[in-house]
């Protein structure tokens, strides 16, 4: 039977911890009660013992007797301060009971617990009230919209007519103020800060929900904003918000701006009053649907964490106080229980009547009143783990570990990794194949890994990341992959290998590396439902958020992946260099030397070097510019200095002279220093002086410090792996591309072992402000006249 303690753990929400019943505190001030105990029935000896219980039990009797109308402890309920409502709770021990100084420690612990859960709980109560509020608002204006849409789209059916709804918005850029006004509001503005950030909505961002998601700039003494838009429909204004997350609308918002600062302002499309013509066409309304349908369900889940809140901490005290009574003797169970079961967590029934409302009203307009349906979408099931899985990653773990030992054999044999001139097309053609696929599962094997730790961790990695709990890819999924991948991967090169020992010649076996390659690609964006194919397209989706960094608004999962492709570097120059070898034809010829001759591909070579750094750049430029905090522009820095040192390194790789080598040698130890420090203090979390833990930081998620101290060592060892690029030293004959390949797979680990750590940083910050569920955008906001 699983004690109870770690059945607790395991079910509690990881982000609310601290706002918890503190089980194990409780438990410690019991076990110095059960050690007082033990003390004290030990000191007599035998007869005195036989005497002394006898007297005990006597006086215990009476004492029942007597506490049957007051019991041993009373319960005072008092009305809190100012600073937070509800009641307060404080136990006082009467004279009947054992008056120790272990025995007020725990009940004023135990108050303590009850005061913070149902402050807790009566404080996210009333958010999540607040929350439904206004998704019922956002409800009704949707349905007016709609319903004013539907019928011009009625009045209009046969003709040509755009079915849109045609209504003015006055937004308060364009609105025409008095010069007094204006000065006004210069003046004002940073007392009003807190009145105008209530028209603006926050963007869905894991660890970065209470920034601003809308670009906002003061200029002649007017607040503007990208995204805000105010209709007045039906006699109501309400102001759009379109977050600015897609290409599109980032360069609408642009192009926006820029028609409103050019000179001609009278080439602007304007109604008889002077305001300007928004068309609130179809697709407009079925986003703020998508927002406002996403937004109940997040409410929804919320709802639920709350309850299992309730009954989690309602077991808690009730499995505490039962083991208090066995410890003591005592009956205080029944009478503290009446105290918690009339307490407010346990007594609000608030929260069941909204979950059935939000229930309704899901079902009535997003489900066409089929419940089973919404249920689907409010209870997602998630998928249940296969032992299937874990049979065939077995399986493959094997049949991989058998073919790359007969690879292996059969290379040394043939001295393939040698440095001879006989050997240099397998290397220069093939082996670029193998090394990119070995990169790239690695780091792959090394993120399921990432995924395990994450859960034996309680790390809330999904949640983070923002992925669909139905449709994440599990750690055995990751090692399913990995390891089927890789199968076919050393599979095929150990045949190609094997033709080539037969005496196959190179031009006839050169297409088998391609083809190896060309599957994957097919692969990967297969249109069917097969092979993961909600993941592959979430792969493809960040892979074209990074490529396109300035116009996407960043979140947590973008940027993570893109410093992926900062340690991947040596993978994507050997992908160019396939792609460039089979797409030019150069395996027909068995010219591979084309691509290295070529001077577009050089500089290709050099750009393909610079471009994961340039994305991360770019990402923490466009967060600064949507965010405003200067730190995104320190963490900017650290990838500039980190593209000038390669720059440097690739300079010296040019001209060998003493003047570079020291050029390489000052810029990529000032950009290790600053790497080292951000990896440290900013990503980790650690190096804090002032911690209770010495160095690192005062919440751990791992037990064992010492791992925090290796890990830390490892990872200046691996940041100094550039060294080689000065040093090139070798491993007697082997060659210089075995050796640039375990170079490639050591700064591989150094990012997995980055992975977790960067992501407990996350969680704890996250946790600290109690963030469960994602907040999401809302479309309209009513806005009074006057504003």
């Amino acid at each position: 039977m699983v004690k109870f303690s770690r059945q607790f753990e395991g079910q509690l929400i990881p982000e609310w911890k601290d706002a918890f019943v503190d089980y194990w505190q409780l438990k410690k001030d019991l076990k110095k009660i059960h050690l007082l105990n033990d003390d004290t029935n030990n000191t007599p000896n035998k007869h005195q013992t036989s005497l002394f219980s006898s007297l005990k039990n006597c006086s215990l009797f009476g004492h029942h007797q007597h506490n049957r109308h007051h019991g041993p402890i009373h319960v005072h309920s008092k009305l809190a301060g100012s600073a937070c409502k509800g009641d307060m709770y404080e136990t006082e021990l009467l004279e009947q009971f054992a008056d120790t100084d272990a025995t007020k420690e725990f009940f004023a612990c135990l108050d303590q617990q009850l005061n913070k859960v149902n402050k807790f709980y009566r404080k996210k109560e009333e958010e999540f009230m607040d929350r439904a509020e206004s998704l019922k608002k956002q409800m009704e204006i949707l349905l007016e919209l709609k319903s004013e849409f539907n019928e011009k789209a009625g009045s209009s059916q046969g003709s040509k007519e755009d079915q849109s709804i045609s209504c003015t918005f006055s937004s308060e850029e364009d609105s025409v103020r008095s010069r007094a006004e204006q000065e006004e509001m210069q003046d004002n503005f940073a007392d009003d800060s807190e009145k105008n950030d209530m028209l603006f909505t926050d963007s869905p961002r894991s660890g970065d929900e209470g920034k601003k998601s809308v670009l906002m700039r003061k200029e002649d003494g007017k607040l503007r904003t990208l995204s805000g838009r105010m209709v007045s429909s039906q006699g109501k204004n309400v102001r759009i918000n379109i977050p600015l997350t897609t290409p599109s609308r980032t360069l609408s918002a642009i192009s926006y701006l820029v028609r409103e600062d050019f000179p001609n302002q009278s080439s602007r499309k304007c109604g008889p009053d002077g305001s300007n013509k928004l068309h609130l066409n179809k697709t407009k309304l079925h986003r703020a649907e998508k927002m406002i349908k996403r937004g109940l369900m997040e409410l929804y889940k919320g709802l639920g964490y709350l309850k299992v809140y309730r009954n989690l901490n309602m077991l808690a005290f009730i499995k505490i106080l039962k083991k208090f009574d066995k410890v003591t003797e005592k009956e205080i169970l029944p009478i503290y229980l009446k105290v918690v079961e009339s307490s407010y967590f346990n007594s609000s029934d608030k929260v069941m009547k909204l979950a059935d409302e939000v229930e309704d009203l899901f079902v009535k307009n997003f489900a066409q009143d089929d419940r089973r349906k919404a249920m689907k979408c409010l209870r997602p099931i998630q998928r249940k783990e296969s032992h299937a899985v874990t049979f065939f990653i077995g399986l493959f773990a094997g049949c991989l570990l058998a073919l790359f030992g007969g690879y292996v054999v059969m290379a040394h044999i043939t001295g393939l990794y040698r440095r001879q001139q006989q050997t240099s097309v397998y290397m220069e053609t093939v082996y670029p194949v193998l090394s990119m696929f070995s990169l790239m599962f690695l780091h792959f094997f090394l993120y399921g890994c990432n995924i395990f730790a994450w859960r034996k961790t309680r790390i809330n990695y999904s949640f983070i990341f923002e992925l669909s709990p139905t449709k994440e890819l599990k750690y055995r999924d990751v090692f399913l992959i990995c390891t089927t991948a890789m199968t076919a991967v050393v599979g095929v090169m150990f045949l190609h290998l094997t033709l080539l020992t037969k005496g196959y010649s190179y031009a006839q076996v050169q297409a088998i590396p391609g083809l190896l390659l060309l599957v994957f690609l097919l692969i990967l964006v297969c249109p069917f439902n097969i092979i993961y194919r909600s993941s592959r397209y979430c792969f493809l989706c960040v892979i074209r958020n990074i490529v396109l960094s300035p116009l996407y608004k960043v979140v947590m999962l973008d940027f993570f992946m893109a410093d992926q492709l900062c340690s991947q570097v040596p993978m994507l120059r050997n992908l160019e260099y396939v792609a460039c070898y089979y797409m030019t034809g150069s395996y027909k010829t068995q010219d591979y030397g084309y691509c290295m001759r070529a001077k577009h591909y050089r500089d290709l070579a050099y750009a393909v070097s610079f471009l994961p750094y340039y994305w991360r750049a770019m990402q923490c430029a466009r967060r600064w510019f949507d965010e405003g905090q200067t730190s995104h522009l320190v963490n900017l820095g650290k990838y500039v200095s980190a593209m000038l040192a390669a720059g440097a390194k690739v300079a010296y790789e040019k001209d060998r002279t003493v003047g570079w080598l020291c050029l390489v040698v000052i810029i990529s130890s000032a950009a290790t220093v600053y790497q080292l420090y951000w990896d440290f203090v900013k990503d980790w979390g650690l190096l804090q002086l002032n911690s209770k833990n010495p160095w690192l930081r005062n919440e751990l998620m791992l037990r064992r410090k010492f791992i925090y101290y290796l890990s830390m060592g490892l990872n200046l060892i691996l940041r100094l792996a550039w060294l080689q690029t000065v040093v090139h030293s070798s491993f007697e004959n082997v060659d210089y591309r075995v050796t640039s390949f375990f170079l490639a797979s050591l700064e591989v680990i150094r990012r997995g072992l980055w992975n977790f750590y960067r992501l407990e940083n996350e969680h704890l910050n996250n946790a600290g402000k109690f963030r469960a569920v994602k907040t999401v955008p809302l479309p309209f906001h009513e806005v009074d006249e006057e504003d």
